[in-house]
């Protein structure tokens, strides 16, 4: 079986497999607060079929901090958190996605790439296992760069309800 991943919203997990491994992985995610759909300035997870579009991070540290998908030279920390408390923190790596389906996730005012929909990192003080982001796909710091580490560039990711 080629490279996937499915994100799955109401079990908010997302799964890696691929035939390099025996099993597939699973990791506990938060998707959206503001729930499922695809319009440009909803703060909601869009469904459908995607692809991993760029990776930003490669060998930067765990907690390394990213405004504009550019490391700011931060890395996280409470301190931070307390200093900047409206942030909403993009860490470790960022795996950009974009719509394969013309007019459900891509083009006009659906495209999940200029929605700047990622799959990244996020404080580890954050809740996993319940919507809670602004449309992207959070995941524990040490879990996104495993995952980071295991896909490449256009792997097929499926967002389904």
């Amino acid at each position: 079986m080629p490279s996937q991943i499915r994100i799955n919203i109401t079990r908010q997990t997302l799964i890696y497999s691929c035939n390099k491994l025996e099993e597939p992985i699973q990791f506990s995610i938060s998707t959206g607060s503001n729930g499922v759909g695809q319009k440009e300035g909803s703060g909601q997870t869009p469904l459908g079929k995607h692809i991993i579009r760029a990776k930003v991070g490669q060998g930067m540290p765990a907690g390394a901090v990213f405004v504009g998908r550019r490391f700011t030279g931060e890395i996280y920390s409470h301190d931070l958190a307390v200093k900047f408390p409206d942030r909403d923190w993009i860490l470790s790596r960022i795996l950009w996605l974009s719509g394969k389906e013309v007019g459900v996730n891509r083009l006009g005012d659906v495209d999940t790439m200029r929605r700047y929909i990622y799959i990244h990192g996020t404080p580890d003080t954050e809740p996993m296992g319940i919507p809670a982001s602004h449309g992207c796909i959070r995941m524990r710091n040490q879990d996104i760069i495993q995952l980071f580490d295991l896909v490449d560039l256009y792997t097929p990711v499926v967002i389904e309800p």
